[in-house]
Parts: C-alpha cells; sequence; structure tokens
C-alpha cells in the first residue's frame, strides 16, 4: 500500500478573479505563500517519504518549504502539470461567456468530452497523472508521498482512480482549497479516498521562515 497526500498548491494572483490558470505559470499572493509555510509545519508531522510536484511555478513553491522542513528533495515530473484550458487559458467565466458562449455551455454540460476549445482532454490528463502515481507507488510500495499538484488535475485523478464518470469531476468534487489535504491510498489496483479538502494546522509556528 502507498499513501498519496494530494495538495493543491497555494492561492496565486489569479485566485480572486477565478480566472483559469492552466498551463500559465502565474505566481503565489502572500496568502499561497502562507499556505505554503502551514503545509511545512504539517509535513514535519506526517511521516513522509517523498515529495513530488507539478513543474509549474506555484506548485514548486508550495512543495518546497515542505521540502526543506522534511530534508526530502522534491521530484519534478511534467505528468502533474495542471490541465492547458486552451482558449479559456486567463480567462474569468464571463469572459469566456463572451468569446465563445456555445463553448463555455458545453462544458458546464458535460466537461470532459466538451472540455474548453483548444484544451487537453480531461481523460489524457487523468491517465497521465494516474500513470506518475502508478510508478511512484511501484517503486515505493509502502511509502507515504506528498504531491503538490493542481484543482483540476486532482480531481479528474480522483474520478479515475475510484471508478467515478469523468463528466462529473466538477459535480462530485465542486472545489478543492489551496493548500488542503486530500489522501487516497493504492493497494495494486484499488484506491481508498482517506480524506477530502482536509485543513493542515490552523496557524504557522513564528519559527518556519
Amino acid at each position: 500500500m502507498t499513501d498519496f497526500l494530494l495538495v493543491r498548491h497555494g492561492e496565486t494572483v489569479w485566485h480572486a478573479e477565478n480566472r483559469y490558470a492552466g498551463r500559465s505559470d502565474v505566481p503565489l499572493t502572500d496568502r499561497g505563500r502562507e499556505q505554503a509555510r502551514t503545509l511545512a509545519h504539517w509535513a514535519t508531522t506526517a511521516d513522509l517519504t517523498a515529495i513530488w510536484t507539478s513543474p509549474l511555478t506555484r506548485a514548486r513553491l508550495t512543495a518546497a518549504p515542505a521540502a526543506d522542513a522534511c530534508g526530502l528533495t522534491p521530484h519534478v515530473d511534467e505528468r502533474l502539470y495542471e490541465l492547458d484550458f486552451g482558449q479559456g487559458e486567463g480567462l474569468t467565466r464571463d469572459e469566456m461567456r463572451q468569446r465563445f458562449p456555445r463553448g463555455v455551455a458545453d462544458f458546464l454540460a458535460d466537461p470532459a468530452d466538451h472540455h474548453l476549445p483548444g484544451g487537453e482532454h480531461p481523460r489524457h490528463a487523468a491517465e497521465r497523472a494516474a500513470a506518475c502515481l502508478t510508478d511512484i507507488a511501484r517503486d515505493q510500495p509502502h511509502g507515504r508521498i506528498l504531491v503538490v499538484a493542481h484543482s483540476t488535475l486532482i480531481r479528474v485523478l480522483l474520478c479515475h482512480l475510484l471508478g467515478i464518470p469523468l463528466a462529473a469531476y466538477r459535480r462530485t468534487f465542486p472545489e478543492l482549497h489551496n493548500g488542503a489535504l486530500t489522501e487516497i491510498r493504492l493497494d495494486g489496483t484499488h484506491t481508498a479516498l482517506l480524506r477530502l479538502n482536509a485543513p493542515t494546522h490552523t496557524e504557522t509556528p513564528a519559527t518556519l521562515p
């Protein structure tokens, strides 16, 4: 059995307007950096054996304090990238409705087979992320792994592993909070969901950098 602690990166500068970041490399806010320090405090009590992260800056900066606190070197894997949202990159929902209203309507009805125009199919994203976790579990069959990635990627991954129709990922997992923990256990071909959107410590000790 391998336990994975899946964490959405800290808050970014596009969070307030709910702009679709996707592959856009946007920085963390001050709050996002604080969420990373809070995650680091939790990590010192979590018995982690490894840390993996998306290559995007917002994920790597969220993972870095935890890696430093635990004395672990983070592994960066391109399979943990967020989905490419195509024509939706950098836009709010209202801006998308102005530019491609039919595409947005189709996306809201079925975000899998009618993903945003020009974007990555969620099935491909789920499969690449699942392949990453499978490889990690093969190498660390009794590991406890922190994975810092992205909201949509984690949600489609959960559907893929738990046998939930991919078109339902927005309804089944409507929101993943920045810095919150979702814990799963991989045991061969089976997946158990142990925690969803669980908070880390509410305060970060002043001794953390």
